[in-house]
């Protein structure tokens, strides 16, 4: 069988290309840290051109992309994407990126890395950073199913049959569920991250069902009962993504610069990219073609078939990209030059399998790197190998490696920094999560140890020089990075995070993350539905919709910080609006405005002095609502919680939520359901909330404060024994162990019921983290 050539190089992302889908010969669909996802359709065959669409623009990455095939209904499918702002959006081909999506699917609480459609059509399946993966029901577009038990992210998800999903997970398991969320069992076996999963056909030599792999650069064949029947070696890094072609073949990517095919056990092609990372392929399973996307912004489609192949001179373009391209040194290992053989050594010594690759001692004294290729049999030149700098134009050491940066990471005050060590070549997030493997810290850390990566790194090239950003000595005086301090370089996170002392919690929290134009085409779709079925009491008028657009310019400044929680006249109408839209809209239709009212309730003190024209509270507006008597719709009912967590942003919105606490405090306990990972995160936030307020009061010792105190306690303790996800039990415990420091009768009342050293018990079994363990100690010491 012939190798693939390249068939068409499209080229109109800005960034990183993450997700590739291939749903038919004429259309290739492409997400991108962009944060557009792109589509591609054929409009000349000989030779292959594609005209690029955009059919989604967010405010964030977009990470993964999918494709639901045509059904009743949508006669030309949907195009599933989701990314950073955690919303999954649901769209037709063809239309505009700034018209209504058929659907927006919220429930997840991190980035979106994995999508995939049952071929059935009955099913959507989602994996992300949160540790979950859910299900969602095509056409009511709802959660039907949480499918728990990851204890790290959800890298990969794959709809197997209509019976069958499987979940890759960092945690290094694969997990097998029903579509209803039944846990049917785990395969173990892996040795590092899962990243990908695809089915294998029923042909294929060694029996498999399925394959699987990931940041061990091994593939993994398997049958659904477990058994594994086969593996795959050749990668040299991370695989990250996978793909079976009707011939029964293998595809994979990664981290290594290549797409490899497979046949049986086999590695029969490599086809190198000048890129450092190739994060996405995909196959089209009518004409057997293959679809990669990769670091370098580009999207490329490559085939067996010679008509629809690229000119001669694209393809040859294409290869001399490869050839010219820069290989940093530290990719290939240590490269002792004087040892390495000619150039005569390609013309006399053949390859011995496919994709080996060698280093040669050029005539002009630098170092080639080769591939050989079983199909041409002959060696190809994929690139110069190059030192590569950081900021200071020098290599620095670590554990006998050379490395562009090594930064220094304070843990704990008086104890040795933890070292980050960074190459330019490396993906920033891939280094982050190496650093926290390797010391063992918790997963939620990775997006705050890979932007202080991306911004302390910021204009260093390969091969060159590179001076440190503009403004400030990001690292500090001691040219340090503490996590959780404030500093231009160093975004914060939510929790103060890796700090000696954690107790007691002096911040208040928040829960900001959005995308207005997102929630915003939501109102507006389900306006324009009340609009349809005549409920004129509920609809929104012409003023209303203006209101809702004015709102957006300032709402978004307070989400990126460039504003202080002030009453703005367009944030103050916009309250009202969120309120007539809780308390008026039917329940199934509420969530764009909780999501709304959530964020107003950290940008303005306004909500907190809301008052509706009979004299009711933004409380008592959501009690009328009866958010909190629908246990079905627990999505509401987290956002509603939420939104009384953000009134802490504001001190209006501090000195409403201890007027309301007896209220407020009624409504969540009665309804908090720990199942939800969601909306325990979001309980444990306001408790812990509540525990700053009570112990920073001027009197925190008055008997109104303890009462509130202990019944906060009672129901952490329910929360911490109740609850594995490593957020939500963290939460509980900072608040649990903040609210100690009101006195010594709540310490004594929590010593002689035993409740919170047996839900700590429980918490150091089930969740296995230094911060864990960490504010544990804090508390027992606390307590004796």
């Amino acid at each position: 069988m012939s190798d693939f050539k390249l068939s068409a190089s499209l080229e109109e992302h800005d960034d990183d290309v993450r997700g590739v889908a291939f749903p038919h010969p004429k259309l290739v669909l492409s997400a991108s840290r962009d944060a557009t996802v792109r589509a591609w359709k054929l409009v000349e065959k000989e030779p292959p051109r594609y005209d690029c669409s955009v059919s989604s623009h967010g405010s964030a990455f977009i990470n993964a992309v999918a494709y639901y095939p045509p059904a009743k209904g949508y006669p030309d499918g949907l195009i599933l994407s989701g990314g950073k702002d955690t919303i999954i959006e649901v769209r037709e081909p063809g239309r505009e990126p700034n018209t209504d999506a058929e659907a927006l699917l919220l429930g997840h609480a991190h980035n979106v890395c994995a999508l995939d459609a049952s071929s059935d059509g009955k099913y959507i399946v989602s994996g992300s950073w949160d540790s979950s993966a859910r299900v969602w029901g095509v056409g009511k577009w709802e959660c039907d199913a949480l499918l728990e038990g990851h204890q790290g992210s959800v890298w990969a998800v794959l709809a197997y049959d209509q019976d069958t999903i499987i979940t890759g997970c960092a945690d290094q398991s694969i997990r097998i569920f029903s579509p209803t969320g039944k846990f049917v069992h785990t395969i173990k076996g892996s040795t590092d991250v899962v990243r990908a999963l695809c089915r294998i056909v029923s042909s294929h030599p060694s029996g498999a069902d399925f394959a699987s792999a990931g940041n061990d650069g091994v593939i993994r064949l398997w049958k659904l009962n477990g058994k594994q029947v086969g593996e795959l070696h050749g990668h040299e890094s991370f695989i990250y993504s996978l793909a079976c072609l009707p011939t029964g073949e293998l595809v994979s990517s990664g981290e290594d610069r290549t797409v490899r095919i497979w046949k049986g056990n086999e590695c029969i092609q490599t086809i190198t990219h000048p890129a450092i990372s190739v994060w996405a392929v995909a196959a089209c399973l009518e004409n057997g073609d293959i679809v990669s996307g990769a670091s370098d912004k580009k999207v490329r489609v490559f085939s067996r078939a010679k008509e629809r192949q690229a000119a001669q001179e694209v393809v040859q373009a294409f290869e001399d990209s490869v050839r010219s391209s820069s290989i940093p040194k530290q990719q290939v290992g240590d490269v002792q030059k004087e040892k390495l053989p000619g150039p005569e050594f390609l013309q006399q010594k053949s390859g011995t399998k496919e994709g080996q690759v060698i280093m040669i001692k050029e005539d002009d004294g630098s170092v080639g790197a080769y591939q050989w290729s079983q199909g041409a049999q002959s060696w190809m030149s994929i690139g110069t190998v190059v030192d590569a700098v950081g900021s200071s134009g020098k290599k620095t050491d670590y554990l006998g490696k050379d490395y562009d940066y090594v930064f220094d990471v304070d843990i704990e005050d008086g104890k040795p920094p933890l070292k980050l060590p960074y190459n330019l070549s490396q993906n920033p997030y891939e280094a982050a999560t190496k650093f926290i493997q390797d010391n063992e810290l918790p997963v939620t850390y990775l997006d705050q140890v890979a932007n202080f990566i991306t911004t302390n790194t910021q204009g260093a090239t390969l091969g060159q020089s590179s001076q440190g950003p503009a403004g400030s000595d990001p690292l500090g005086t001691e040219s340090r990075y503490r996590p959780g301090e404030s500093t231009s370089a160093a975004p914060t996170s939510a929790l103060p995070q890796l700090r000696p002392k954690i107790l007691p919690q002096t911040s208040y929290l928040s829960i900001k993350t959005a995308n207005l134009r997102t929630i915003r085409k939501k109102v507006e779709e389900l306006n324009a539905q009340l609009s349809n079925e005549g409920d004129a009491d509920a609809v929104l008028n012409t003023s209303q919709l203006a209101t809702l657009e004015a709102m957006m310019k300032p709402l978004e400044q307070s989400l990126a910080g460039t504003s202080t929680a002030t009453v703005d006249e367009a944030l103050q109408d916009g309250v009202n609006l969120c309120m007539h839209m809780v308390t008026r809209w039917p329940a199934g239709q509420q969530l764009p405005a909780l999501d709304l009212l959530r964020l107003l309730t950290a940008a303005t003190p306004a909500a907190a002095s809301y008052r509706s024209p009979d004299g009711g509270t933004l409380v008592d507006g959501l009690v009328n609502s009866k958010v909190f008597e629908d246990p079905d719709r627990p999505n509401n009912i987290m956002l509603a919680v939420r939104a009384f967590s953000n009134l802490f942003e504001t001190m209006q919105g501090r000195i409403t939520a201890n007027r309301e606490f007896d209220t407020i405090y009624t409504l969540v306990e009665g309804s908090a359901d720990t199942s939800n990972r969601n909306l325990t995160i979001a309980v444990t936030t306001l408790y812990l909330n509540y525990a700053i307020l009570f112990t920073t009061s001027p009197d925190p010792s008055q008997r109104s404060i303890i009462d509130r105190g202990k019944m906060l306690m009672d129901h952490l303790i329910r929360i911490i024994q109740s609850t594995v996800d490593s957020e939500a039990v963290y939460r509980g415990l900072v608040a649990a162990g903040t609210l100690m420091s009101l006195g010594e009768e709540l310490r004594k009342t929590v010593k002689s019921n035993r409740g919170l050293d047996e839900a700590m018990e429980k918490a150091e079994k089930a969740v296995k983290e230094p911060r864990i363990k960490g504010v544990i100690g804090e508390i027992r010491s606390l307590l004796t």
